[in-house]
């Protein structure tokens, strides 16, 4: 079996405004922020609104995340988390099939 090496892949995607204001309202929700933030073991969160879709791992993008954004996988100031598919479901969104979002940490010292 072959390997395909993808040279570009394009990362871009629009959603409609209704299916991104669901999606958001998901993101945000009381239950959702306090699921990761046991899990991530901090005081808060701030969904920064930035998504993204995941990218081929490739020598541009060894994270698997457009490059420009890489600055946020450094950082343990923010947590990139993917998107639940049931999320993606409920928002109505199917193009892209996988979504990653990045959070903000907050702690109470700030």
């Amino acid at each position: 079996m072959l390997l395909k090496i993808i040279e570009n892949f394009d990362t871009r995607f629009t959603l409609e405004p209704e299916a991104q204001d669901r999606l958001f309202a998901l993101l945000t929700s009381e239950a959702f922020l306090t699921q990761i933030q046991e899990h991530l073991k901090c005081d808060r969160l701030e969904f920064t609104e930035i998504l993204f879709r995941p990218v081929p791992y490739s020598a541009a993008t060894p994270k698997g995340m457009p490059a420009e954004l890489e600055a946020y996988h450094n950082s343990q100031e923010y947590a990139i988390i993917n998107v639940p598919p049931n999320f993606m479901f409920q928002a109505k969104i199917f193009k892209p099939s996988r979504l990653c979002a990045i959070y903000r940490k907050v702690s109470f010292q700030e």
